[in-house]
């Protein structure tokens, strides 16, 4: 049977895109700007994104592309005779079944804040209030299962239409829908007073301020934040490269997915700090920014509701356009390894999925007491061996696959990389991919060791 391919090439891009956009961009990144003297470290973000980010997202595009196959059955396609590359494909998806077993929860939380602003549960709450309604919602398993439960129903709905029908036209309206409300909730931010303080805090490098969070603290901070934004290492974006056209290069392709996450996550922060900074908030508060944070704010805020409700609907389309991509690399897995439908794949996956994500929304109330890797709660462990070991490994074995006569090899992946109109790839980069890049990966896959 012939593979699926996109209806579109923005119908790819923005799929693609919304993969890679999710709670990382939203949450993560703010809180880590305002960790680390903000303007510079946006500034070494970038640059980190150019050198490796980039990179690593063509080789998984081009793996799917050449092969038309998910991760398993596209090294095997790919692979040299009587080598082992394929292994990593299981390992991979192993590591997306992990990735959805806590995110499914996280983006739960998402779909519940903005149902309890939209229906005014925090209206008359005092800002001090406000924080036990984050408290009292971990604390309700019920709660956390029915969020959570929603999550998994409307990702694998989305799923069963298939790739054009299904994946490609709703994720469209979810992205289209998303980049409309990020541009309306940061436009109201620069609106408010004291904005300007924000602005210069998050554009305006002050090597002063990157001093005092220091210099390695920062730079390790965005080389970290530039690999992960981009979901690499677990064959997520693989597999969208097997519905892809070959009418364009895949650098033009990866520039653009790039791109659009990116503007997500700047807008993100021009949502935040300016805000932050309206009403005398700490902006490098960690993760309780979102939900104890930026609840304070809108309570205070006229309309409060209103821009409440839109901010967490923005987060739940976040959220939920990478859980749907996901989703569709575990199915389309399961229908190449196992030659099931897709119905019974979608059927078997939304079963296994959703009890296997149960133990993380308990890991906060009945599960609470159980702490594995280094005294991590359930989330925080897989979280760690998906972010800090299966992406940056599964990266690195990527890479070493693309440009080594053992693997793929470079002049293929190249071949491959270059088919097609835009930007091509500079074959002078050949040693700079094999020496440097697999270099600055080990440092993060170290450095996520020892920080954690």
């Amino acid at each position: 049977m012939e593979r699926e391919k996109f209806r579109s090439r923005l119908g790819f891009l923005l799929v693609s895109a919304g993969c890679a956009i999710g709670i990382g961009n939203v949450w993560k990144f703010p809180y880590i700007a305002g960790e680390n003297g903000g303007g510079v470290f946006v500034l070494i973000y970038l640059i980190f994104l150019v050198i490796m980010g980039i990179p690593v997202l063509t080789m998984e595009l081009a793996m799917g592309r050449a092969s038309r196959q998910s991760a398993v059955l596209a090294y095997k396609k790919l692979e040299p005779k009587n080598s082992k590359w394929h292994i990593h494909g299981w390992v991979s998806i192993a590591g997306c079944y992990l990735l959805m077993m806590y995110y499914t929860t996280v983006s739960g939380w998402m779909v519940d804040y903005c149902y309890k602003f939209a229906v005014g549960q925090f209206e008359g709450v005092s800002p001090e209030a406000s924080d036990s309604v984050f408290t009292n919602m971990l604390k309700d398993p019920v709660e956390l299962l029915i969020f959570m439960g929603i999550t998994v129903v409307l990702g694998f709905l989305v799923c069963s239409g298939g790739v054009k029908k299904g994946v490609e036209r709703i994720t469209k309206i979810m992205m289209i829908c998303l980049l409309v409300l990020i541009v309306v909730l940061a436009v109201h931010s620069l609106t408010l007073k004291g904005a300007g303080d924000g602005l210069k805090f998050y554009l305006l490098p002050d090597f002063s301020r990157a001093s005092a969070a220091g210099w390695g603290n920062v730079i390790s901070a965005a080389m970290n934040q530039a690999f992960f934004t981009l979901s690499l290492g677990i064959a997520a974006m693989e597999i969208f490269g097997s519905y892809m056209s070959k009418d364009n290069t895949l650098v033009s392709e990866s520039v653009r997915i790039t791109g659009l996450d990116t503007f997500v996550a700047i807008m993100s922060g021009l949502i935040i700090f300016p805000a932050c900074f309206s009403y005398g908030v700490e902006p490098g508060q960690g993760p309780a920014l979102i939900f104890m944070t930026l609840p304070r704010i809108f309570i205070n805020m006229p309309l409060g509701r209103v821009w409440g409700t839109l901010f967490f609907l923005f987060m739940s389309f976040a959220s939920l356009s990478t859980v749907t991509a996901v989703f569709e690399n575990i199915i389309s897995s399961s229908i190449d390894n196992f030659k099931w439908t897709r119905r019974k794949s979608v059927l078997i996956n939304f079963v296994v999925l959703f009890v296997l994500s149960i133990p993380c929304l308990l890991g906060y109330n009945l599960l609470s007491d159980v702490h594995l890797i280094a005294g991590k709660d359930i989330l925080d462990t897989e979280d760690f061996i998906v972010s800090n070991i299966l992406l940056p490994l599964g990266s690195l074995i990527y890479v070493v696959f693309c440009t080594t006569k053992f693997g793929w090899g470079f002049d293929k992946y190249a071949e491959e990389v270059n088919t097609g109109k835009g930007i091509k790839l500079w074959r002078g980069l050949k040693y700079y991919f094999k020496f440097v890049l697999p270099i600055i990966i080990l440092v993060i896959l170290v450095n996520g060791f020892i920080g954690k």
